[in-house]
């Protein structure tokens, strides 16, 4: 690991622990594992300076892990209740967790997140903000807002609904329905299931960092963004977005290798 350059050295981080390697690889830890790693007001506000700084700082890819056994219970719900917010309080509240979230998803820098144990109602939020999600075996997706009383707030309406479907999603809410295993990746909560999550997020993030990092920005954000788009804006964006990216000067090497047939070739079996 290499020493943090000055946008991340000044981070004041207590909940979450970051390190840096020699390719651009940012590994940021949640490191709250006596609480199941579960997200109180003071972690994400780390989380929104940690993916502020992640750009400034000239990062190629962020591996999102947990120390512990679990990745994330949601919501500190001990903290929720003893602060007895107002709804004008809890509401500012959802919005620095959209703010968070919003940063990872629409930052332009690849986040691997390395799942296992729980990934649990704003949990799966943070999860569902990540570009690839890698799971292991013990890793279990849910929503049990519905038997807490309460309401998702940090954007698993838009992320999480994605990713399932409205109907999945409401039957995880109202229901308690629990994913794992290779159900979860067939309903699309994550795009890899193996052994150990850590390993292969680092093998995607190493292979993300490899790329261009116009490529990534472009692909990391405006995708999320065309999403939002009618068809025939994302149309015109998309083509916008097609002109910057492929005439970089950066890509000229390799369009020529690929035209002289030095440079790799897409076969099958190839790839993560």
């Amino acid at each position: 690991m290499t020493d943090l350059p000055p946008p991340l050295a000044s981070l004041s981080l207590a909940n979450l622990a970051l390190s840096l390697d020699d390719r651009g690889i940012a590994t940021l830890s949640l490191n709250r594992p006596q609480k199941r790693n579960a997200l109180d007001a003071a972690t994400v506000g780390e989380l929104i300076r940690a993916f502020t700084a992640f750009p400034e700082a000239g990062v190629r890819a962020v591996i999102l892990r947990a120390e512990g056994p679990h990745f994330c219970a949601g919501l500190d719900l001990v903290e929720h209740h003893g602060a007895d917010r107002s709804p004008a309080e809890f509401w500012q509240l959802c919005l620095r967790w959209h703010e968070a979230f919003n940063r990872m998803e629409y930052g332009g820098i690849p986040v691997i997140a390395a799942l296992k144990g729980a990934v649990v109602g704003g949990g799966l939020e943070l999860a569902s903000a990540a570009h690839i999600r890698v799971a292991d075996a013990s890793t279990y997706f849910a929503l049990p807002e519905g038997s807490r009383g309460l309401f998702t707030g940090g954007g698993a309406t838009i992320r999480v609904a994605d990713l399932v479907g409205k109907a999945r999603m409401i039957d995880m809410m109202l229901t308690g329905r629990i994913y794992r295993g290779a159900e979860a990746v067939e309903v699309g909560l994550a795009q890899y299931l193996v052994e150990d999550s850590e390993a292969k997020a680092r093998e995607l993030a190493e292979a993300t960092a490899a790329n261009l990092p116009l490529t990534n920005f472009a692909i990391c954000s405006a995708i999320s963004h065309m999403q939002n788009m009618s068809a025939l804006d994302a149309a015109y964006a998309e083509a916008t977005v097609a002109g910057i990216v492929n005439t970089q000067p950066d890509a000229r090497a390799r369009l020529k290798a690929f035209a002289d047939g030095t440079g790799p070739r897409i076969k099958p079996g190839q790839g993560a």
